[in-house]
């Protein structure tokens, strides 16, 4: 490859037309749910709940929604942190996915934003509920909402509500309804409230929420930005797009590194290469960079509940238990005390490696740093984890003189999030 070789683009007519469905490559079947359904089936899309528990490899993607996904700015470029490379001083060669510059709502979240509200219009939902964490997904789905003429609401973790008023903004700007969660607006949240006025809240109890009220109402669709299989499946358009654009300059991953919370950018970006792995025989690595405060990749393998309050089944993943507490950190799309039950199952196939950074977060926040000083680009909190464990993935190639390609995922922007940074580095 050419030295100068930086970028590396797709264009448009190249855009991916299918997802990839992993489901039937994995090397066991899938665990099904557990409980009653009826909560999903009454306020989930059909077509959704239809891709959950697909078996197709592959599953179309409408024509109408690859002209979306071109307006929302796909294909996006991958970049070679060549700056960096020469920094670390590492035989490795660094190549970054660029989720969050080229999305209008600054991250990922808006892939499978989208697409969810493509068919909820299709079957005639006329709002859509929400919960968020960082507030990436609850902005993308307010985009998303408003793009397609559909309403939105959200509940979003109290903690992170408090401090990010210009995310908050954002949404509202787009039309949403925005709510602190724990609220008053339905039982989980009285509850809370009246047990702790200040509440910090959680991803697990904004679920509860967000179901609460789509239940409360036959024309609300609810929606979730991760964990589930056929928000993985939408994301898949990373990691298809990232395959092609290796391929035009001879090259494939080693070692693909992104954070991981619920596990939606994660996936994106590997399940394409973990099928390459499943059915080819390839050799990559993948590597999970969690938080302290909430590294459910190093929990229990079983059954748990993905909400608060009980209402959705049970789901056979690795969990640290549905109520737990967990301390609210910057990165906070990465608090979520389970993940994905497909990448649940490769990591307890041991196909997934992962790694759990500080609650301080320093550590990530300094690589955060070092990643805007040298590529000029600043990340969301959530995609530091990502560069810190991509940067010790270097470390360990200068350690041991082997030149790998390492990919990985900024999955978002920092743009609304300098207060973080700002605590944290004392800026």
């Amino acid at each position: 490859m050419k030295k100068d070789v930086r970028q590396i683009n797709l264009l448009p007519e190249n855009l991916p037309n299918r997802w990839y469905n992993i489901i039937p490559d994995l090397p066991e079947p899938l665990p099904a749910p557990k409980g009653d359904m009826t909560a999903m089936g009454k306020t989930m899309i059909k077509e959704c709940l239809s891709q959950e528990f697909s078996r197709e490899n592959w599953i179309e993607i409408p024509e109408e929604l690859q002209e979306t996904y071109q307006q929302i700015g796909r294909p996006r470029p991958i970049f070679r942190a060549a700056n960096l490379e020469r920094f670390l001083d590492t035989p490795a060669e660094l190549y970054y996915k660029a989720e969050g510059l080229f999305s209008p709502t600054g991250s990922h979240k808006i892939n499978t934003a989208v697409a969810q509200a493509y068919y909820a219009k299709r079957q005639g939902f006329e709002r859509l509920v929400t919960e968020t964490g960082a507030g990436q997904w609850g902005t993308a789905l307010s985009c998303a909402a408003r793009i397609t003429g559909l309403e939105a609401t959200v509940y979003w973790v109290r903690a992170v509500y408090k401090w990010k008023e210009a995310r908050r903004d954002f949404m509202k700007l787009y039309g949403a309804e925005v709510f602190a969660s724990p609220s008053k607006n339905t039982e989980t949240g009285r509850k809370l409230l009246k047990e702790d006025s200040e509440h910090p809240g959680s991803l697990a109890i904004a679920i509860s929420e967000g179901m609460e009220d789509a239940l409360s109402d036959d024309k609300a669709a609810y929606v979730l930005g991760s964990v589930l299989n056929h928000v993985l499946l939408h994301q898949t358009i990373i990691g298809l797009e990232c395959r092609k654009q290796l391929e035009a300059i001879d090259r494939y991953p080693d070692i693909v590194v992104s954070c991981i919370g619920g596990g939606s950018n994660f996936g994106g970006i590997a399940l394409p290469f973990l099928g390459d792995v499943l059915k080819e025989g390839k050799k990559t690595r993948f590597v999970a960079a969690q938080t302290e405060a909430a590294p459910n990749l190093q929990g229990e393998y079983r059954y748990d509940n993905a909400d608060y309050s009980g209402i959705t089944p049970r789901l056979k993943m690795y969990t640290l238990g549905h109520q737990k507490d967990m301390p609210p950190v910057y990165g906070d799309g990465l608090r979520y005390h389970g993940c994905s039950p497909i990448l649940s199952l490769l990591r307890n196939k041991g196909y997934i490696d992962t790694v759990a950074y500080p609650i301080d977060e320093k550590y990530v926040f300094e690589a955060a740093r070092i990643f805007l000083s040298r590529e000029g680009f600043l990340p969301a909190p959530e995609s530091a984890y990502s560069i810190a464990a991509a940067i010790d993935e270097a470390k360990e190639c200068k350690e041991s003189g082997e030149t790998k390609i390492i990919l990985f995922n900024v999955s978002g922007h920092g743009f609304m999030d300098m207060e973080g940074y700002r605590q944290v580095l004392q800026i």
